[in-house]
């Protein structure tokens, strides 16, 4: 899908949505997994049918009546009258910068900082963010967001390396030299959605989407850099279906030289999920990926089991299949998984040797809101295994990636992990703590022992005894706590403190690594540094 079709879609809905009355909202919650946890009991126990929880970002209207930043607000504690002083006091505690709020329409526009300063041992790391956010609404068919962030950055020792090695900030795309050790990145994106009637919803973007119920996917993640996509979704009673056409960039083999445009890829993505009963909720997945040859117009049917279109293509693509489930226990408590299948014979999984191509990953994991009766208490236990050569391809472009990551777990394939997160809320004051642990193989001596998506499979190194942590088998240990003051909840402005601790070793290295930084910061994004 070519920009030039994604602005005649856009010119499209804008055009329609001007002629158009009300059925329900179409303003969608940012994809934030700490502001998911803080509202986890609006998300998960709001006795609707129709709420599907592993389809993000969520509709706000699905969750609950109010608007984006009534349910914003959900999350602090009550208001004081003090905070509405003056001027100044409301914008830093309760309003956006520039606010308009009519019956037939909404505006919002918020200057978003990311400023930090750190301390690595003897290094100095700090960051230097300025973002602007704006968004809104027309009538309650129509929600918009665009957003833009500059940065300069001088990071941790793995992040440098990992920079300098993927040429891609985490998430964040493409990033150019930055002084001495430093980086210079920008980062933007945004969003259309509207809902013509009641039980359909249109997005055209370039963000990111995320598919499950955990803190990670294996089946569609927001690790990775934004794109552009035109994403269906329509609801009719217990079940509701999406169906999402997105474009990719690989530049694995591409100068970055200012002359050559960046290689596209192109991805399908259908998902149906059904809510069994108010309690157990189950979804199919389906993806096709497939190399720059332009648009094609084979996959653009929106309905389930491409394979067999794919097949009829002469089978030049790239299948992954996946469930989804979770089920309600209580009415605090959530379990959860996922199984991904990338490649799979029957046959060869029984027998149990290690077969290369059982490409498949599985998680598990349960999360609960207000543990132990202690109101805004929230954990969160999950373990994620992916096999060697998950993800990958005959060939990089029709490989699960975008911008040198991963679109689903940021450790790639051939790794096991374990995540334990803990968040508490007092009064405007905010904690998380995070554990995690993951035994992966690393290439060595130029090899592929299956945890880089971006190298092909033909170069395997093994048929028999792939099994995970094949090749260098490595450990890693990581460890991060941060404490906040929540300044306004409709853009998360806080002063932040953070400590982060990481051991990453082997029988050939250790490298351990301690961060301590302080700032204040703004807006949702998730950036997962955690590798």
């Amino acid at each position: 899908m070519t920009f030039t079709k994604l602005r005649i879609l856009y010119c499209i809905i804008f055009a329609t949505v001007l002629s158009t009355t009300a059925y329900g909202q179409s303003e969608l919650l940012p994809l934030g997994q700490d502001l998911n946890r803080k509202l986890g009991k609006e998300i998960y126990f709001n006795n609707s049918k129709t709420s599907h929880t592993s389809i993000l970002p969520y509709i706000v209207s699905d969750i609950d009546s109010v608007t984006k930043d009534s349910l914003l607000k959900k999350a602090m504690p009550e208001e004081k009258d003090w905070q509405y002083k003056n001027w100044l006091f409301r914008k830093l505690f309760h309003q956006h910068l520039v606010e308009v709020n009519d019956k037939d329409y909404s505006f919002y526009l918020d200057y978003l900082p990311d400023l930090q300063i750190g301390k690595q041992n003897s290094k100095t790391t700090w960051l230097n963010t300025r973002g602007v956010e704006l968004g809104g609404t027309i009538g309650k068919k129509f929600s918009f967001t665009s957003y833009f962030f500059e940065n300069q950055a001088k990071f941790p020792g793995y992040l440098t390396d990992y920079i300098n090695t993927n040429r891609v900030v985490p998430g964040q795309g493409y990033a150019k030299l930055y002084g001495k050790g430093g980086f210079d990145y920008a980062y933007s994106g945004g969003t259309l959605s509207y809902t013509p009637v009641k039980y359909v919803n249109l997005q055209l973007g370039y963000d990111k989407n995320f598919i499950g119920d955990g803190y990670r996917s294996l089946l569609l993640s927001d690790n990775a850099f934004n794109y552009p996509f035109f994403k269906v979704t329509a609801t009719l009673g217990r079940v509701r279906y999406m169906a999402m056409w997105a474009q990719f960039i690989d530049f694995y083999d591409t100068p970055f030289d200012d002359e050559t445009p960046y290689p596209k890829k192109y991805g399908l993505f259908h998902y149906l999920s059904y809510n069994v009963t108010n309690r157990l909720s189950i979804g199919l997945f389906e993806n096709i990926m497939w190399r720059p040859r332009g648009f094609e117009f084979s996959y653009v049917n929106p309905v389930m089991f491409m394979r067999p279109t794919e097949f009829a293509n002469g089978s030049p693509d790239k299948a992954l299949m996946g469930l989804n489930a979770s089920y309600k226990i209580s009415d605090r408590y959530v379990a959860y998984g996922q199984l991904m299948i990338n490649e799979f014979t029957a046959k060869e999984v029984f027998k149990g040797d290690g077969y290369w191509a059982n490409k498949q990953g599985g998680q598990l994991g349960i999360k609960g809101f207000d543990v132990f009766n202690v109101d805004h208490l929230n954990l969160q236990v999950e373990t994620n295994r992916v096999r060697p050569y998950s993800y990958s391809a005959s060939d990089h472009y029709k490989n699960y990636g975008h911008y040198g990551q991963s679109l689903a777990d940021p450790l790639g394939a051939n790794f096991a992990e374990y995540i334990g997160i803990a968040s508490y809320r007092w009064k405007r004051f905010d904690t998380r703590f995070q554990l995690s642990a993951a035994t992966y193989g690393l290439d060595i001596n130029g090899l592929n022992y299956g945890k880089d998506i971006y190298k092909s499979y033909t170069t395997r190194v093994d048929d028999r005894g792939v099994y995970i942590g094949h090749g260098l088998k490595t450990n890693l240990i990581y460890a991060d706590a941060k404490i906040g003051y929540i300044l306004n909840p409709k853009n998360n402005l806080r002063l932040e403190l953070g400590y982060t601790y990481r051991k990453e070793s082997n029988n050939q290295w250790t490298d351990k690594q301690q961060m301590i930084n302080i700032g204040l910061r703004a807006s949702f994004r998730n950036f997962y540094y955690d590798m």
